[in-house]
């Protein structure tokens, strides 16, 4: 305050010393005009011809022949109070954007309107606001800047009003013509817009920038209902906020507060709780960075629950394209705390996690019935049990960290989030190596979030090997590992031996596949597996059926050919007899009865392994 009296001195000594340049010198003054300190020698006659306050003010001090008159609380000071001067002796001045709203104002103040005189301050004033300033959205944020000294008489002069609208309908004009600008034909004939070429529309977002923060809120909500774009809004935003919270001394320095330092920590506190309410509902519309940082100076600057909880839910709609440095939030409380705010990420999650069921709600019970392979949000909660795994093998060295917090941020997701658990058996080996001295109970209970059959084999191998693990962990992890190295052996078995082995092992991955499948892609892949079985299992049959003809027809062939094989054979045996030699025939039909039972034999065990 000390300050500003100071400058409001100062520019009352200088008007007074510019009042000596313009003012008749042949004439002595008859009245004093006091203004904030400022004095003010003049004549009662140019005054009371065109100032309707000052005319009262003279004639209810008739009689006493009033010399000297203070207008307290004059908007706009004494260097308005010269302009007004001025005018009403008849000099001739320029009205611009930066004094239009002070002219409007003292006019207002010192009644300078029509009533008392013709083409008076006020009417001048007031036209050049409607024809010039209202037609141009620079000269509007100029008023508006001008107008922040001036409140409430220029809200109740419809003053910020009037330029607010201004500024809304004109970047509202300005994005319409900007997307005519950017329609073009296509090859096919068709009327498109081309989004690779920029958007000249948005010009006025570095112009809003230096508005204060409370007409700056009252823009963005006059342009949110005159249409302009949630993309705009959100640039424009980003913008703010990157001017406005640049300093952060006294935040980040606790041992140098100030007064000022205080000022300024309520101001950015503000800064950033208005900014939260101006966000649009769409998603998108802004970086989830910028969301971050914004939740980031909220928890920094105490903001209120109601802000950082919309914060919170904004991000956890869009975590899924979220990183780790995202989520590393420092903890800005006392100092036996985390070094990174886990409740704040946990309530992240839980707000994904909810968002993500909801979406699942809402579905159709027909989507229960198609063969996609995964849901419309399977691949968030995909990236998201990644970002998660990351983000507790981060936190896990943190000395403070409860197993609680711990277990609860990797709890949050639903089970058929992972598919694979390397990344959350990386984070829990990195907290047990942190915290040594965890009872062997608590261990086991952080043990049983993971699932070791779906560790992958290189992860296998080091968990079989993990002194840290209990070790009824250890033998889970060596049960599941020979278990596929069973299936592995069975997997180099010859053709006829591999089709069964293949359609077990198709099962076991396909019983692993669903369990990391959310509930209804679980439904649909049972019922195509089902429908899969159905089929092999009719052929089957048919294969069957099959071989038994086979086996009938042989068995006939089979008869009628012995009979005829042996008496040939026995023709020819006859006539091979020699008195010099001896003959070999002994058991001459044994090679083909042989035959028929080994043949036979082959059946019979095809179709019992087909059984």
């Amino acid at each position: 305050m000390d300050k500003q009296q100071h400058h409001q001195l100062s520019l009352a000594k200088s008007s007074r010393q510019r009042c000596n340049e313009w003012i008749f010198r042949d004439v002595k003054s008859d009245i004093t005009i006091e203004v904030n300190g400022g004095t003010f020698a003049l004549h009662k006659f140019p005054l009371v011809s065109r100032s309707g306050r000052i005319r009262k003010l003279v004639a209810e001090h008739r009689d006493s022949d009033i010399s000297r008159v203070e207008l307290l609380n004059l908007p706009g000071g004494a260097e308005t109070f010269e302009l007004a001067a001025k005018f009403c002796y008849g000099i001739n001045f320029e009205i611009t954007s930066s004094n239009a709203a002070q002219l409007c104002c003292v006019s207002d103040y010192l009644e300078m309107t029509e009533e008392f005189s013709k083409d008076n301050l006020g009417s001048r004033a007031e036209e050049y606001l409607e024809s010039i300033v209202c037609k141009n959205l620079e000269m509007c944020v100029e008023v508006l800047q001008q107008c922040e000294n001036l409140l409430p008489l220029a809200d109740e002069l419809k003053i910020v009003s009037r330029c607010i609208d201004a500024i809304a309908s004109k970047a509202c004009a300005e994005q319409i013509a900007s997307s005519f600008s950017r329609l073009e034909y296509s090859s096919s004939g068709r009327l498109h817009m081309n989004r690779q070429a920029k958007c000249d529309g948005d010009w006025w977002i570095e112009d809003l920038s230096v508005i204060r923060i409370d007409l700056y809120q009252r823009v963005m909500t006059a342009m949110k209902c005159r249409g302009v774009r949630p993309e705009s809004i959100g640039a424009s935003l980003v913008n703010y906020a990157q001017k406005e919270l640049t300093k952060k001394s006294s935040l980040w320095n606790p041992s140098g507060h100030t007064k000022i330092d205080l000022l300024s920590t309520d101001h950015e506190l503000l800064v950033v709780e208005t900014i939260v309410s101006l966000l649009p509902v769409e998603k998108l519309a802004v970086p989830i960075t910028f969301l971050f940082g914004l939740l980031r100076s909220a928890v920094m600057l105490d903001c209120s629950i109601a802000c950082r909880l919309d914060l919170e839910r904004r991000i956890g709609s869009q975590l899924d394209i979220a990183t780790l440095d995202d989520l590393l939030i420092p903890s800005f409380r006392h100092a036996g705390d985390t070094l990174f705010d886990v409740d704040t990420v946990q309530r992240i999650l839980v707000n994904f996690s909810q968002q993500d069921d909801s979406e699942d709600d809402m579905d159709d019970a027909s989507v229960f019935e198609s063969d996609s392979p995964h849901s419309p949000s399977q691949g968030a909660l995909f990236k998201v049990s990644k970002l998660v795994d990351n983000y507790l093998a981060e936190i896990a060295p943190d000395a403070n960290l409860k197993l609680a917090k711990f277990m609860a941020i990797a709890e949050t997701l639903p089970t058929h989030a992972r598919t694979i658990h390397d990344g959350l058996y990386r984070a829990i080996d990195i907290y047990l190596k942190a915290h040594q001295g965890l009872p062997d109970a608590d261990k086991k209970k952080l043990c049983k979030l993971i699932d070791f059959q779906k560790l992958s084999q290189e992860a296998g191998a080091h968990a079989a090997q993990n002194e840290r693990l209990p070790l009824q962990s250890i033998v889970q992890v060596l049960y599941f590992e020979q278990l596929r190295l069973r299936n592995a052996l069975c997997c180099s078995y010859a053709d006829d031996d591999r089709k069964p082995v293949n359609h077990q092992s198709w099962r076991i991955s396909s019983s692993a596949l669903s369990a990391a499948m959310s509930p209804k892609d679980n439904y649909a892949s049972l019922r195509r597996e089902n429908r899969e079985l159905k089929l092999e299992l009719a052929r089957m049959r048919m294969r069957l059926n099959d071989l038994e003809k086979e086996h009938v027809c042989m068995k006939r062939d089979m008869a009628k050919s012995s009979s005829r094989k042996f008496m040939s054979s026995f023709t020819k045996k006859i006539g091979g007899l020699s008195l010099f030699g001896h003959s070999s025939s002994r058991g001459s039909s044994s090679p083909s009865r042989q035959s028929y039972r080994t043949d036979s034999k082959v059946i019979e065990r095809t179709c019992a392994s087909t059984d």
